[in-house]
């Protein structure tokens, strides 16, 4: 079975994906606009306007609401080369991240990139997945690695083939890979 496939990411990835729509849901709701009309839309280009202003899940959520005129993907989650996917995918790494409570700082950070990663994949090769797809369940449960951990990760994963990394489930499949 692929990582992708396996429920722990499916079930990570849902996760951050309902909390997406409860941002997308509650930021409408305080702006006076039902979600899913015409003046959500709207809402969604002001805030893709200026990023930086928004936390990262409205944002991303907002992406996810707007479809790209170039490729007709979700914007920002087009094919790579795809000139406004590739802005908008941008897009996503201004926003403000603000860390949960009783987690360690930089852990909002951690599920923002590998949330990104995984819900947009075939826009990142194989090694740069692997790392994040492990990661982020873990991260959704309020760990987060050191960066001697993310190194060593890293050197890791750097020693698998393609095919090796995408049959990883979770960060331990990674020391007993290399073992």
């Amino acid at each position: 079975m692929l990582r992708v496939e396996h429920p722990r990411l499916q079930s990570a990835i849902r996760q951050v994906e309902d909390s997406l729509d409860a941002a997308w849901d509650s930021f409408c709701a305080d702006s006076g606009v039902r979600p899913e009309t015409p003046e959500a839309s709207q809402l969604a280009e002001v805030v893709l306007q200026d990023p930086s202003e928004f936390d990262w899940r409205v944002v991303d959520a907002a992406l996810d609401r707007m479809i790209c005129p170039e490729c007709g993907a979700k914007l920002g989650a087009g094919v790579t080369g795809c000139p406004s996917c590739d802005q908008a995918n941008g897009f996503r790494f201004g926003a403000r991240e603000t860390d949960r409570p009783d987690v360690p700082p930089g852990n909002e950070h951690a599920i923002r990139v590998s949330s990104a990663v995984a819900r947009t994949r075939h826009r990142y090769s194989p090694r740069a997945r692997a790392g994040y797809e492990l990661l982020l369940p873990d991260l959704l449960d309020g760990a987060l690695p050191t960066t001697a951990q993310a190194q060593h990760a890293k050197h890791l994963v750097n020693q698998l083939t393609d095919d090796e990394l995408e049959r990883l489930i979770t960060p331990a499949d990674l020391d007993r890979k290399s073992t």
